[in-house]
């Protein structure tokens, strides 16, 4: 799991297609790909406002 999220780190085109439903993550249950996405937008969210974790 950390290195599909370390891929999709240095590939944000792919979390992209992810969020759009052309892509889908072999091996990622359907809550675990949901769940990795809304990671994504909360970290783009907190960068935005100057929050830091």
């Amino acid at each position: 799991m950390i290195n599909m999220i370390q891929y999709l780190e240095k590939n944000p085109s792919l979390l992209t297609l992810l969020k759009e439903n052309k892509a889908s993550l072999v091996g990622v249950t359907e809550l675990e790909q949901k769940a990795i996405i809304t990671s994504f937008d909360e970290d783009e969210t907190c960068l935005e406002i100057g929050i830091w974790h």
